[in-house]
């Protein structure tokens, strides 16, 4: 996961490329995306074994453009850097939350995604998206055991799942 920080960083270095999101393997946002909204969010939770957490995150909301369809050219870095400027003088960022992006499309339902991995090219910056998974928090106080490697991706009765 990366820090909004991290985030421009990441853009002020490879300014002037094309941005490009990968919200799958092999699935890129279109090049007929809009960053529409950027959110300041404060989580203050507590898990089920009465454990408290907090931490920011900051969303940055991608919108593909039904009358951009079959677009060729992506958002320059250099663009988005001016909106994340322009977002930051009506509200500061806060540089340790998590860069989060928000996306969907006819395909893909609306997620908060994880900023996992930054792939660079001649003309590209390429930022790798994942959705994060759920998972118990608290799994030693509520008696969950550790699920073995191979059981990870199953949650069969008796399995351990939360």
């Amino acid at each position: 996961m990366m820090t909004i920080k991290e985030f421009i960083d990441t853009l002020s270095a490879n300014s002037k490329k094309e941005l490009l999101f990968e919200y799958a393997p092999g699935m890129l946002v279109g090049a007929n995306y809009h960053i529409t909204e950027v959110k300041s969010i404060h989580v203050a939770s507590v898990d089920c074994g009465g454990q408290s957490d907090n931490w920011d995150e900051t969303i940055i909301q991608l919108w593909e453009s039904p009358d951009e369809l079959g677009k060729k050219d992506y958002m320059t870095v250099e663009k988005a850097l001016q909106i994340l400027q322009r977002v930051s003088k009506v509200k500061a960022f806060k540089l340790s939350s998590l860069a989060k992006i928000e996306y969907s499309n006819a395909q893909f339902h609306t997620a908060n995604l994880d900023v996992v991995g930054v792939k660079v090219n001649e003309s590209q910056l390429i930022l790798s998206l994942h959705v994060p998974s759920t998972d118990c928090k608290a799994k030693e106080l509520c008696g969950v055991p550790e699920p073995l490697a191979a059981e990870v991706n199953s949650c069969a009765p008796g399995g351990g799942c939360c």
